[in-house]
């Protein structure tokens, strides 16, 4: 069964996989200013496709909902939209999808969704930036893909490797985040991005949540750069934002 990607913006993307239409971290608003406690993010690039544009969706993976660049306010109506959501518990006590604790999983057809731990910056700051999580997708005949969220926890990725040693395709969320409130990264830098890859033994990679936003300071070029230098730049899938792209099979 062919399994393709859409990228349509920031950590938004569609997977078509094993006869679902998956969607991650939806984010649709236009380019503007969103309040976050006493900070202001700017996102700077709307979407390459409305959430009308996609079609039916099938399930959505929500690595968090506290911060706008993962889940805004269309991105909250397109998951209404969608008959199920995945997300971390505290995103379901908040919103009323479904909870999965790290390694828990949840069956839907032919793909399992495995909830895999992230961490939204350095140790210790999940009281300031909340819980977040990532998610493996694996069954029968579909490639096994791992949708990192805003991890940016090398540890976190050798102990997925570990319990996944065979990640087909990588979706590695980026940017190298920086905010005023923590003078560290928040998520992957592209030279993480690559220690990751190498770490899963991943086939290919996808970057995702690497373009869009003010306070992203890494972008597609930075990634496509530390790849190239590390002799990786065969692994990466970049599709224009808005054309499904294949990607290999199981």
């Amino acid at each position: 069964m062919t399994t393709t990607i859409t990228v349509i913006g920031g950590p938004t993307a569609l997977l078509e996989l094993g006869g679902l239409r998956i969607l991650t971290d939806p984010t649709f608003d236009p380019p503007g200013d969103h309040s976050v406690g006493p900070l202001t993010l700017t996102k700077t690039t709307g979407p390459a496709l409305s959430f009308a544009d996609l079609g039916p969706v099938d399930m959505v993976l929500l690595s968090h909902d506290q911060h706008p660049d993962n889940l805004d306010k269309l991105g909250r109506e397109a998951m209404a939209a969608a008959p199920l959501t995945l997300s971390t518990p505290d995103a379901a006590a908040n919103t009323g999808v479904t909870p999965l604790g790290p390694w828990e999983h949840h069956d839907v057809g032919p793909v399992r969704v495995t909830a895999v731990p992230a961490l939204h910056g350095p140790p210790g700051s999940e009281p300031i930036v909340g819980q977040v999580t990532g998610f493996v997708l694996s069954g029968a005949g579909s490639p096994t893909v791992y949708v990192s969220g805003d991890n940016a926890s090398l540890e976190y990725v050798e102990l997925i490797a570990g319990r996944f040693p065979a990640i087909d395709v990588a979706l590695l969320f980026g940017g190298a985040v920086r905010v005023p409130m923590l003078d560290e990264r928040l998520t992957l830098n592209a030279a993480e991005m690559v220690a990751a890859a190498r770490l899963l033994k991943a086939r290919q990679v996808v970057p995702l949540h690497v373009e869009g936003w003010s306070h992203f300071t890494e972008d597609q070029a930075d990634v496509h750069t530390a790849f190239s230098e590390a002799g990786l730049d065969h692994l990466l899938v970049s599709p224009a934002p808005g054309r499904p792209v294949t990607l290999m099979s199981a």
